[in-house]
């Protein structure tokens, strides 16, 4: 019987899996924020916080751990130096998923994977401009334009006298 047993395999080899996963969350720490698929976040969720919990343990011990999971010293550097004042006093639950909605290509489940806290950092979604906005803008284009081909022609009728 497999109760309870999980395994994390999405069709690639123990090595790749465990070299996507150090990638991923070294990137989640460098910067904040990583944009992946659902099941992919949910497994990087896992071992970036397990790599706080052995920041906020903060011994040479546990930072060769986290060197050895991640390959990264400099995401190491910035996990035991940063982050972890940032949630020390906190009992878990560092990250956050949100999701996104279908990937066009393969409409595969997307979603942003964060720290908790880090939101001021994202980028803010851009706003999309009404029409009416649009066609104000078009037509102020426009106007202009007429502007400068009227100023070109005098130009040119001062330059013939």
């Amino acid at each position: 019987m497999r109760h309870r047993k999980f395994t994390f395999k999405i069709g690639r080899s123990s090595a790749h899996r465990s070299a996507m996963l150090a990638n991923q969350v070294s990137s989640l720490i460098l910067h904040g924020e990583i944009r992946t698929t659902i099941v992919k976040a949910k497994q990087s969720r896992r071992l970036a916080e397990k790599m706080i919990t052995y920041a906020k343990k903060g011994d040479i011990h546990h930072r060769q751990l986290a060197l050895a999971k991640l390959r990264d010293k400099d995401a190491v550097k910035k996990l035991f130096d940063e982050l972890v004042k940032k949630y020390a006093d906190r009992q878990g639950g560092y990250t956050r998923i949100m999701r996104l909605g279908q990937r066009l290509g393969d409409a595969a489940e997307m979603c942003i994977l964060q720290f908790v806290g880090e939101e001021d950092t994202a980028k803010p979604a851009k706003k999309k401009k009404s029409p009416a906005k649009n066609a104000e803008k078009k037509a102020e284009g426009k106007k202009s334009a007429v502007k400068k081909t009227e100023a070109k022609t005098e130009a040119k009728a001062e330059e013939k006298k």
